[in-house]
């Protein structure tokens, strides 16, 4: 039985204008095609400036694409789509750090017009989730790092979203940050969210995802499950990104030092 993917890409090609006059465009993401599933936890991968953050931004109404077309729930985001079926976590977070965590989901509750009679309700599960409800009264200010990207994915949530997309949700995070985000994304996996995720955390990623695709420099270089990926290039996640971006490590000379530059006999 067919299965409407929930995110369809095909073909896209976004290019921004070269900085200076007469200069050719600078293109960001080149042919582009990707589906993914219902409930599906899906790792988009790739070096800075491998196109990613520009996809997500084509699929949010950010950004036009040049050329191809990005579909969410079947419906062309060039056309009006109903956002209150999606929710979205940017890499970087800009809140009032003056409101509380409460406060914070109350205003983002209105904007989403949900019923003032399931406001509360619906703030106290997401806070749940996160691991915040004891700071829900707090100056977002008085967070740590980690705390505030967790409030970011609670207003992501607020919205009870079918569709979570996330630009580098363990940015910055401590291993004790991105561990809690990590079981965060699999609660939501396990409740049927569709969750669509750039990261520079591969490891992370191969454990909490059903697929991933890598990009460089705005080329897809391979997409699949990642059970697969590991098979067919005999070895783990890091070292598959590695090979496919044609990263290779520099020989390391006994005797270099960094501070100099020169090498030492023994």
């Amino acid at each position: 039985m067919f299965v409407e993917p929930i995110v369809r890409i095909e073909s896209l090609r976004v290019e921004f204008p070269g900085t200076d006059p007469g200069r050719t465009p600078n293109v960001a993401v080149k042919g582009l095609s990707l589906s993914i599933a219902p409930g599906e936890v899906f790792g988009f991968l790739g070096p800075n400036g491998a196109g990613k953050t520009t996809t997500m931004n084509v699929l949010l109404g950010f950004n036009n694409a040049t050329a191809g077309n990005a579909f969410l729930f079947g419906v062309n985001v060039r056309e009006p789509i109903a956002r209150q079926r999606i929710g979205y976590l940017p890499e970087q977070t800009c809140y009032y750090k003056f409101l509380t965590a409460e406060e914070l989901l109350r205003f983002y509750a209105r904007i989403f017009r949900i019923p003032k009679a399931d406001v509360e309700s619906r703030i106290t599960a997401v806070l749940r989730l996160v691991e915040l409800e004891h700071a829900r009264g707090r100056p977002i200010r008085t967070y740590s790092k980690g705390m505030q990207q967790r409030v970011g994915l609670a207003q992501a949530l607020i919205n009870n979203p079918e569709l979570l997309i996330l630009d580098e949700p363990t940015s910055g995070l401590d291993p004790l940050g991105r561990m809690k985000v990590r079981q965060i994304i699999q609660r939501l996996k396990a409740e049927g969210k569709t969750v669509f995720f750039s990261s520079h955390e591969l490891g992370e990623v191969e454990t909490v995802c059903d697929r991933v695709a890598i990009l460089h420099e705005g080329q897809l270089k391979v997409e699949g499950r990642v059970r697969d990926l590991v098979t067919r290039y005999h070895g783990d996640l890091e070292n598959i990104f590695l090979q496919l971006i044609g990263y290779s490590q520099p020989a390391y000379e006994p005797g270099t030092h960094l501070s100099s530059g020169r090498q030492h006999a023994a």
